[in-house]
């Protein structure tokens, strides 16, 4: 009996151990994910600052359309590499959380 309570114990630290360092890498990934969105943002209000303040210079039409198309092009290849680099790190945030139970699950189908 007291055999079967010490393995109790044993298992139920191992996965509070487990669930303590899956919390400690989804919350530094998430910490990472805001960082960078915080930066995108104000790299893109920046942006779009500096392209108001051309759109506003310029002295023709076809000037501005010009520097309207530019500022579009740039914003959205700008955009999708964000996006890319987001699904990115999501995707290591996945995965460095699931890690400390690859043992776990490992153990399990054997």
């Amino acid at each position: 009996m007291m055999n079967n309570f010490d393995e109790i114990q044993k298992l139920s630290k191992d996965n509070m151990e487990l669930a303590m360092e899956t919390m400690g890498s989804v919350s530094k990934g998430f910490q990472a994910i805001a960082a960078e969105v915080a930066d995108y943002q104000k790299k893109s209000f920046e942006e779009g600052a500096a392209a108001v303040e051309k759109l506003v210079s310029t002295k023709s039409p076809d000037k501005a359309f010009e520097a309207q198309a530019d500022y579009m092009k740039t914003t959205y290849e700008g955009f999708v590499g964000e996006m890319t680099k987001l699904g990115e790190m999501f995707t290591d945030l996945s995965k460095d959380a699931y890690k400390p139970y690859e043992s776990m699950f490992g153990k399990m189908t054997k």
